[in-house]
């Protein structure tokens, strides 16, 4: 808890601001703090001068002393990250549109690429905490594998965590996406404002985290956020009389295709029966029509988006938060295009909105969103207080 309160004072914090802020006694900090600075987590940085007294050391974290590994794995693209204490980005590789057909040669690939991140960083080894991994659900945590993801064939009960372990002699732990966009937030967040927020996950999947009084929202699996099944109006819409189906029905490959062909956009000649890979290559060239603004794919574009504001409306009210998030790999291509249609018609169907706002973020950490959240897993499993730990036994 100590070094997680230092670890968020961008400006330096007192031990005698610990004591306040933690309630822990003059000595505990002390003592604590000590460790710290022995093992180079912390430096004494400056005094400053308020009132009468000592002047009080200003205690800083040393943001380079320790590294953690993210992989995010999406069927449209790989982005591994390396980030420090802080959980700011200082390495990244990303690999858009690329053949995942094969998990052996996916997870090879993998560990190839953290291999030549750590080896091109400078940083020692033994300073790599671990490595996390965020892919689509469900996810078994406790047995390090991808289960039976929807949108990736051929990746049905794939071991993820032992493979990459073995292969990179690092700690491995593997997150469902959602999950790790929501503690990306968190850890590069304000601690005292985004303690409920959700981080709505638009990449060629969609998913949903939540972070609730503070603590990020995992579930018995730590499969949370699975919207699959959630019923929508076929037309995106939230009128009773609309036809209803699910999510993930309204926008699967299949449906996107044909409402993309009786609009007009060019979708090649490879949609039908097309695999995973040649499926993240039409989605590719959809998302590159609508950003050069062809208008067909601009409008299909702008229907998705009412899918995806169907949805996150719902949890808005569910959760009550005051904080959305919106990220992921499409989301990041697209948000300059839809993001006003997103916080305007949240805004306007948020039925607390008399009692408090509801703020609607365009997430700062682009198309690392899910690698990010990995990383930070690793950190946030490694160093955060948990409040079950805190409890008296």
């Amino acid at each position: 808890m100590i070094f997680d309160s230092i670890r968020r004072a961008d400006d330096g914090v007192s031990r005698v601001e610990l004591a306040n802020s933690t309630g822990l006694s003059p000595q505990t900090i002390s003592n604590v703090v000590r460790r710290l600075l022995d093992n180079g987590f912390v430096r004494e940085d400056r005094t400053v001068i308020s009132g009468p007294g000592k002047p009080r050391t200003v205690l800083e974290l040393e943001p380079d002393r320790l590294f953690a590994i993210g992989i995010h794995l999406d069927p449209g693209q790989i982005s591994i990250v390396m980030v420090n204490l802080r959980g700011t980005v200082v390495g990244s590789r990303r690999f858009v549109e690329r053949d995942i057909a094969s998990p052996d040669e996916t997870i090879a690939m993998m560990a190839t690429a953290v291999e030549e991140m750590v080896k091109d960083s400078g940083h020692p080894r033994e300073h790599i905490v671990g490595v996390g991994v965020a892919a689509p659900g469900p996810i078994d945590p406790s047995q390090g594998t991808i289960v039976n993801p929807p949108l990736m064939p051929g990746w049905r009960e794939v071991e993820v965590v032992e493979p990459l372990s073995e292969r990179l002699g690092l700690d491995v732990i593997i997150e469902k996406d959602s999950v790790a966009s929501a503690i990306a937030e968190q850890w590069n967040g304000d601690e005292e404002e985004d303690r409920n927020f959700l981080s709505a996950y638009i990449g060629t999947g969609v998913g949903v985290g939540a972070v609730i009084g503070g603590e990020v929202i995992r579930g018995v699996s730590n499969n949370a956020g699975e919207i699959a099944r959630v019923r929508v109006n076929r037309s995106g819409g939230t009128e009773e009389a609309g036809e209803a189906t699910t999510f993930a029905s309204a926008v699967s490959y299949e449906a996107v295709v044909a409402r993309a062909r009786e609009l007009g956009v060019d979708v090649g000649g490879n949609s039908e029966g097309a695999t995973m890979y040649e499926r993240s290559q039409v989605l590719g060239s959809l998302i590159r029509q609508a950003k050069d603004g062809a208008e067909p794919a601009v409008a299909l574009a702008k229907e998705l988006n009412q899918h995806w504001i169907a949805l996150v409306s719902e949890l808005t009210n569910i959760f009550d938060v005051n904080k959305v998030f919106v990220g992921g790999p499409v989301w990041c291509e697209l948000s300059e295009l839809l993001h006003e249609d997103m916080e305007a018609a949240l805004q306007d169907r948020f039925l607390m909105r008399e009692v408090h706002d509801l703020e609607v973020i365009t997430s700062s950490l682009g198309h690392n969103l899910g690698a990010i959240g990995g990383a930070c897993a690793v950190l946030d499993a490694a160093l955060s207080p948990k409040a079950s730990a805190l409890l008296l036994r």
